[in-house]
């Protein structure tokens, strides 16, 4: 459970640097800051959610995954269904 909470804050963590990132955009384009820059920052952005999202399908995959091929049965095909759906999704983003 120490682990879990500790992936937890590490997501969180990222998750609220990100919305700072996000306020951060905001304030450019309030500011007419030149687009250039804005652009850099959006491409820093998508770089920290495209990183946080790794950690997530990482932990999905070691935890809810494992856990789930170790039982068998139908559990273990929805969850890797589930992560190929997800990885999918990560791919065409």
């Amino acid at each position: 459970m120490a682990a879990e909470q500790t992936h937890r804050d590490v997501v969180l963590r990222r998750l609220r640097r990100i919305e700072g990132q996000v306020r951060g955009l905001q304030r450019m384009v309030e500011e007419e800051t030149y687009c250039i820059d804005v652009l850099t920052q959006v491409a820093a952005t998508n770089a920290a959610l495209q990183s946080c999202a790794l950690a997530l399908l990482d932990e999905h995959l070691n935890c809810c995954v494992t856990e789930a091929i170790v039982e068998g049965g139908e559990q273990a095909r929805t969850k890797v269904d589930e992560a190929s759906k997800a990885i999918a999704r990560l791919v065409r983003a």
